[in-house]
């Protein structure tokens, strides 16, 4: 499942001398498809089009799920074409938590489109879920390539961040519901223990949560989902962190001096808490999917959904407070109805309008 704004959901220049005008390179209507360097992409150029390019960064696909050929239209593909907007997208020559895979793609596709088609007037960077922290990354580290960025339900965590937040997740889960034989190989947690599929690990930790309920609110409480929620929560966060691990190398988390709070009675949470010693190399890793500076040099606009429990309300605020005093301060949106990347159409119309306006005014909404 690739997550997107309606279903749940590095640096190659073009030299001047040989790029062209958009306005005279091509004849639209366009659908380019092909593979570049391993990754899939599709571009659409809508017959009347307005000049300007939007390259649109999906969420993430677990390992495995079949691709279809050639790389098919997201479906917020018309919400830009029909704004007689161009669309640029790459499918990422990995599948699971392809971040850095991601922002390589993307820039070598959008370099791909000004040789094939022509500099367009604007470039645009639109990113949903982990393709929002592909978005920020992309304006943060090509700042003369893009206009802007607008980052829908992003995992907008630095990467050490989320590798920790995740991991956090799955320790507790191990630390409030024991196996019943204690046996290492049982935990979530656990680089050695051996791999499971998201199926298996949702159903492990459904048929958990009844053996004590307290402790699943406990842990539903400080993820900020229902219990409900848990076995999804925790079967997306495993599949990260596994996928992290294998990227890595290693281990990805050092949580050997780490002290949890927020579960109840602290010293015997912490007691319970599997640790484990994170690989060096392992860790840089992680953190550099994404690194995120909180230093964008365009116009970033975040819009999150006030339901989601992928991108939970601790999350969302993250980025904006590491932003705090750069020099284009990002624009965070108030939060709309609806779960994980559920925006509607004019949702995602509106807040691209706040991006687009916010460049041509050269006037940042709000001061």
């Amino acid at each position: 499942m690739r997550l997107t704004c309606l279903s749940f959901a590095l640096c190659l220049a073009v030299s001047p001398a040989f790029a062209r005008d958009a306005s005279t390179a091509v004849s639209p209507p366009v659908e380019d498809t092909g593979t570049l360097a391993g990754a899939p992409y599709r571009i659409d150029i809508p017959a009347e089009w307005n000049g300007e390019l939007v390259v649109l960064a999906h969420g993430f696909e677990p390992v495995g799920v079949p691709r279809d050929t050639p790389w098919p239209a997201d479906p917020a593909t018309p919400m830009f074409t029909s704004g007689r907007y161009a669309v640029a997208q790459s499918g990422y020559a990995t599948q699971g938590w392809a971040v850095r895979d991601g922002i390589a793609d993307s820039e070598r596709l959008r370099a791909h489109f000004v040789q094939q088609h022509g500099h367009p007037k604007k470039t645009w960077m639109v990113g949903m879920s982990m393709g929002g922290g592909i978005a920020i990354a992309s304006l943060e580290q090509q700042p003369t390539h893009y206009d802007g960025a607008l980052s829908l339900c992003g995992a907008n965590l630095p990467g050490e961040v989320l590798a920790e937040e995740l991991f956090t997740s799955l320790v507790a889960f191990d630390a409030l519901f024991p196996s019943g034989d204690g046996a290492a190989a049982h935990r979530l947690s656990d680089p050695a223990a051996p791999v499971l599929g998201q199926g298996a690990v949702m159903d492990r930790v459904d048929a958990a949560l009844p053996r004590d309920p307290a402790a699943a609110q406990q842990l539903a409480a400080k993820l900020e989902v229902s219990v409900d929620a848990l076995p999804g929560t925790l079967g997306l966060h495993y599949l990260v962190i596994r996928d992290l691990m294998t990227r890595a190398g290693g281990m990805p988390v050092d949580n050997r001096a780490t002290r949890y709070t927020g579960f109840g009675d602290d010293a015997a949470f912490n007691a319970a808490v599997p640790r484990y010693t994170g690989d060096a190399k392992a860790v840089a890793y992680a953190a550099s999917a994404p690194v995120l500076t909180g230093r964008p040099q365009k116009p970033l606009v975040l819009q999150y959904n006030a339901d989601d429990p992928t991108i939970n309300p601790r999350f969302r605020p993250v980025y904006a407070q590491k932003a705090q005093g750069a020099a284009v301060a990002p624009l965070t949106l108030p939060d709309v109805p609806g779960g994980h990347c559920r925006f509607t159409e004019d949702q995602v119309r509106d807040a691209f309008r706040v991006l687009t306006e916010w460049v041509e005014t050269e006037s940042r909404p709000g001061g």
